[in-house]
């Protein structure tokens, strides 16, 4: 009996739904309105992470070595960063690696390049780059490389900089930067699809109020409020899916077409290609957001406004 109702209440909503076509295709527009709005989200927040993980690998620390210190006892140092659970990565580079880069850093200075050749020897030391997994966990590693942290083997300093006071700034700003951007696209993201639930659900109560006079006869020859109301969830469901569906064709040219302007401008992050390696994700999301803002709404709909 439970079986036979599901399906008279299934057929009922697929008719109901193709037969109030115009109410119908209303509300599909409405949703597909509220679902590009929720895709949009995802795609502002891929572009927004990309953004700030390209600007969190540009900021680090570099520890410099007097050039007396020996290989061994900074491998020790990097070693000993490494097990910290701040640090995502430690780069060594040696003595002769650092001239190199200097070289090339000024090889446009013959001035520099000079007295640097009059020197007949190596005037820089090595260098220990130093990458956080946060921003805000470089204070911790510059407090680590203090006290006995930088001593050799043989007791003395071989630590000659440490450029965390430098970048502090940069640092501090980063980091407030980035926990505004969560905030804002959090707020910014519950907004839109509260506005974009609430003209859905209008939308549905629309359909309902159509279906009034048909909802009291039913109601008088004694359907039960379950019976009632799925059609209804039933038609809003088919209204998520059908929404769904037509925002991810929509999504697609859209998309292409961005690529990219997002890969010039936003660090190299093509939207389309995002979009194809990551369209499970979003179909799941898009489909599924449909489903369940179409179900609950017509449900809410026909409680509140019907008083069944």
């Amino acid at each position: 009996m439970f079986r036979t109702n599901l399906k008279r209440i299934a057929k009922s909503g697929f008719f109901g739904f193709f037969r109030n076509g115009f109410v119908s295709l209303s509300s599909v527009l409405v949703m597909i309105i509220t679902l590009s709005v929720i895709g949009s989200v995802v795609f502002f927040g891929a572009i927004l992470n990309v953004s700030l993980e390209e600007i969190r690998n540009k900021v680090d620390v570099n520890v410099y070595f007097v050039t007396t210190a020996l290989e061994e006892d900074v491998l020790v140092i990097k070693d000993s960063l490494e097990v910290l659970p701040e640090v995502a990565d430690v780069t060594y580079v040696s003595r002769e690696e650092e001239l190199a880069s200097f070289r090339v850093r000024h090889e446009n200075d013959q001035f520099t390049l000079q007295a640097l050749d009059e020197l007949g020897e190596n005037p820089l030391g090595a260098k220990l780059n130093i990458k956080a997994k946060e921003p805000q966990q470089y204070e911790g590693i510059s407090t680590f490389l203090q006290g006995e942290n930088i001593l050799s083997k043989n007791g003395t300093v071989i630590v000659d900089n440490v450029n965390y006071l430098k970048n502090k700034d940069a640092i501090d700003k980063l980091s407030q930067i980035i926990a505004s951007a969560g905030r804002f696209g959090f707020i910014f993201t519950l907004i839109l699809v509260v506005m974009s639930t609430l003209i859905t659900f209008n939308t549905i109560r629309l359909v309902i109020f159509i279906s009034r006079e048909e909802i009291s006869v039913m109601r008088l020859v004694g359907a039960s409020a379950l019976y009632i109301r799925g059609p209804f969830v039933v038609s809003g469901i088919m209204y998520g899916i059908v929404a769904g569906l037509v925002t991810l064709i929509i999504f697609y040219p859209f998309t292409l077409w961005l690529g990219k302007l997002t890969e010039d401008f936003f660090i190299g992050l093509n939207l389309f290609d995002y979009y194809i390696s990551n369209f499970a994700q979003v179909f799941l999301l898009v489909v599924g957001s449909g489903i369940v803002i179409g179900a609950v709404s017509s449900y809410l709909a026909v409680k509140r406004y019907l008083k069944i």
